[in-house]
């Protein structure tokens, strides 16, 4: 009888532990094979290991916890722990608009020295001052232009083109100064927006628009390169606040250190997708840089003009890359 009990006992311990586990919710908009699933994954296996089931991080990804928005609404609501937004923090704080300059990010070293030299000094504040605490900065990467009308070599053959952007103002006030006729959307509708001409195009990474299967539904594929989109591994601060300390600590050392992996991947992924999309039929061409950088100079001036602070971070950045 005495066994029979201090195994119920037991068994019971256990399945309160069991309960007790504290569930980490990451969401993110990526489709499996994008960068953001496989390094929401990749820090999911890393913190798993060494949270050794003090807690356990479960990522949801293909928007199934919402779209970018959302997933901010949530993060301060404590209903999400982790999210991955891009240029969507552009809305929430205006200074994450230099990451919409276009041309600014050289390569994976300069923003490198922007993250280190700017980015904790200046722009993680300014998240955390709107409830959003970013813990880690991974990647998007360099966004290019498809469409299902043409060719596009310079911003004049944009005359016209419906293209979805993410939600983010500057976005939208580059390609108008580029001549398109841009519309917020969410990338979860985007695909269906292609297929039925609601958009003409969009603009996104490699592995977002193999990932979501837009070739199937765009014809072109123009290598503007036109801007480097970090990703911001990101908790809302008053949650955040609320988990144990050891569990944040490790937290936020497993995703810093999963940023190495997260551009590795990147790069890798770069040139075998580019193959992928060429061979799935999409018709390729490499625009007129210059032309673009020539129209992108009215989006500067207006945002170094509006923006609190943002003359000091835009030259903080450019002298960076040099």
């Amino acid at each position: 009888m005495k066994l029979l009990i201090s195994t119920a006992a037991m068994l019971a311990a256990l399945a309160g532990a069991a309960q007790a586990q504290t569930e980490i919710k990451f969401g993110h908009v990526g489709e499996p094979g994008s960068l953001f699933a496989a390094s929401a994954e990749e820090f999911a296996r890393r913190a798993n290991e060494r949270l050794a089931g003090k807690a356990k991080v479960v990522v949801f990804g293909s928007s199934q916890l919402g779209g970018d928005k959302e997933l901010l609404q949530k993060l301060k609501l404590g209903t999400v722990d982790i999210a991955l937004p891009s240029t969507v923090m552009s809305s929430e704080a205006d200074l994450f608009g230099v990451f919409e300059m276009p041309y600014l990010v050289k390569d994976r070293a300069h923003m490198k020295r922007i993250e280190n030299g700017v980015f904790w000094k200046t722009l993680a504040p300014a998240a955390e001052a709107k409830g959003l605490k970013i813990i880690a900065v991974w990647e998007n990467g360099y966004r290019h232009i498809t469409n299902s009308k043409r060719a596009i070599d310079t911003p004049a053959d944009l005359q016209g083109i419906k293209l979805r952007v993410p939600e983010g103002k500057w976005r939208v006030k580059m390609f108008q100064a580029y001549g398109a006729n841009p519309s917020p959307m969410k990338f979860s509708e985007v695909f269906t927006a292609l297929q039925t001409g609601v958009m003409d195009g969009q603009e996104n990474p490699f592995t977002q628009i193999y990932s979501a299967k837009f070739q199937e539904v765009q014809k072109y594929l123009s290598l503007t390169g036109h801007v480097y989109t970090p990703a911001y591994a990101t908790v809302g601060a008053k949650k955040w606040a609320s988990l144990p300390a050891e569990v944040r600590n490790t937290l936020e050392a497993v995703a810093k250190e999963t940023q190495a992996y997260v551009y590795e991947t990147a790069a890798k992924a770069e040139d075998d997708l580019l193959g992928k999309l060429k061979t799935a039929g999409m018709q390729v061409n490499t625009p007129n840089k210059d032309a673009f950088i020539a129209a992108s100079k009215p989006v500067y001036e207006e945002y170094s003009k509006e923006v609190k602070g943002a003359k000091e971070v835009i030259d903080s950045a450019i002298a960076l890359g040099k």
